[in-house]
């Protein structure tokens, strides 16, 4: 079906430019989305994946820690696991915010899952755009805001 729709084609392309997601993370995540057809915010999409949290609590007692809701879509969340571990190994920003996470909760699955939260919103945003994953986003972004603050 890629190579006969050239548009969806160029969309994949634009999804496998993030590190970490490779041409059957994209496909599935686009098929598990049907296209982010439905979706109209992050926040609604995290909630359909399952990735939001969940917090237990009765009347002014919180009787537990909060955790992910899955009550979303599996083969999302699924998908998104090992795609999560290659960006946390292969991009320097994603090892440092994967490291950040991991000194402040202490937990690493915590934190994996926090990088596929940030993964499947990337994913979102560079499919809203059309635009390719740009790299040097995030350094660019720093130096802007150490110069504005000064």
């Amino acid at each position: 079906m890629l190579k006969k729709n050239s548009v969806l084609k160029q969309e994949t392309d634009n999804l496998i430019s993030i590190p970490g997601i490779g041409l059957l993370t994209a496909v599935t995540v686009l098929a598990e989305t049907n296209g982010f057809e439905m979706i109209r915010n992050k926040k609604q999409l995290v909630s359909y994946a399952g990735l939001d949290v969940k917090e237990k609590q009765s009347g002014t007692s919180i009787l537990g820690k909060p955790t992910i809701s899955k009550r979303g879509n599996r083969y999302l969340r699924k998908s998104l696991h090992l795609p999560a571990l290659a960006a946390i190994r292969h991009d320097e920003h994603y090892s440092n915010t994967f490291t950040r996470l991991v000194s402040k909760h202490g937990i690493k699955m915590k934190a994996a899952v926090a990088m596929q939260r940030k993964l499947l919103e990337l994913m979102f945003i560079i499919f809203k755009s059309k635009q390719r994953y740009d790299s040097q986003y995030h350094i660019q972004k720093q130096t802007y805001n150490q110069v504005a603050t000064k």
